[in-house]
């Protein structure tokens, strides 16, 4: 499972509007299964499933449905993707979330080889650790990040000022006076912004915001920390490191962060029959079940 997991922290937050909850989210999936982490800034939920898990959930949900969890999962994949990139064209699925206990289940439903097809995520909370590794020290990496940002601007603010009176000494003047500023002074600067600015630049709101504005420097900072993670491992033990390299392909997709979802197998077109137990993945068909063993989706 740590390729899903080592996924799931390389993936952007989305932000998503539920009827009356707003969430943020991100996804990974495989073909070996999921990650899914989701928010509201109350509460963090997650769940992590194989193909096993995911082909015994399909049976009970969709029991008109026959076919290998790879499927299920890049119809899945298919299904959450205009969800999380929160693309112009609408998806083809409804979404909702029900709150039971402290476990948040995040229901899909939408249409597979012309049957209805349901999915349920069930998210419970989400352990401490994995909190930390995915918001807490990404938030404080970017926040390292950003300070450093800004002494950098400072600096070269303070030698754009060394650069203009030595114009000035020179002879030079403004030929607009409306151009003229005051050198910088830092620590007023500062204190300004505290005053009339930090109210309004730190409203978190429902994350929206965030999830806007700061991607690519999240995604650039959980790149770092999973690269530190792997020259740590890699130094420890040079097995474990080169066992790793067939993963290289799914990190490499932080360069296209459009790509939320990925490294799920395309689903076969319908008029695509199946080669033999050896060739793609199966269509879903429909199974041959007698009409009395038929029951409720949820039951």
């Amino acid at each position: 499972m740590e390729e899903l997991e080592q996924g799931l922290l390389m993936q952007p937050w989305a932000w998503l509007q539920l009827a009356e909850d707003s969430l943020l989210a991100k996804a990974y999936i495989t073909k070996q299964g999921y990650a899914l982490l989701v928010s509201n800034l109350h509460h963090v939920w997650h769940e992590q499933v194989d193909t096993s898990v995911v082909s015994q959930r399909a049976k009970e949900l969709n029991k008109r449905l026959t076919a290998p969890p790879a499927a299920f999962l890049c119809h899945l994949a298919d299904l959450l993707r205009p969800l999380l990139k929160d693309t112009a064209c609408p998806g083809k699925a409804t979404f909702s979330c029900d709150h039971v206990a402290e476990a948040l289940i995040l229901r899909v439903r939408s249409e597979l080889s012309g049957l209805p097809f349901y999915w349920n995520f069930h998210c419970i909370l989400a352990s401490p650790s994995l909190v930390s590794q995915h918001l807490i020290r990404p938030l404080m990496g970017m926040s390292l990040a950003l300070q450093c940002q800004a002494r950098e601007l400072a600096t070269l603010l303070h030698l754009k000022d060394l650069e203009i009176q030595d114009y000035q000494e020179s002879g030079a003047a403004l030929s607009r006076d409306r151009l003229k500023t005051e050198p910088f002074e830092e620590n007023s600067f500062l204190e300004q912004f505290m005053v009339e600015k930090l109210p309004e630049a730190c409203s978190v709101g429902d994350g929206r915001p965030f999830v806007m504005n700061l991607q690519s420097l999240y995604l650039a900072v959980t790149r770092q920390e999973v690269q530190v993670g792997q020259k740590h491992q890699g130094t420890e033990d040079p097995q474990t490191s080169s066992s790793a390299s067939p993963q290289r392909t799914d990190i490499q997709l932080l360069n296209q962060p459009e790509e939320l979802i990925s490294s799920a197998p395309s689903l076969p077109a319908p008029e695509k029959e199946p080669t033999g137990t050896s060739g793609p993945v199966q269509r879903p068909q429909l199974s041959k079940v007698k009409r009395k063993k038929l029951r409720g989706l949820f039951s």
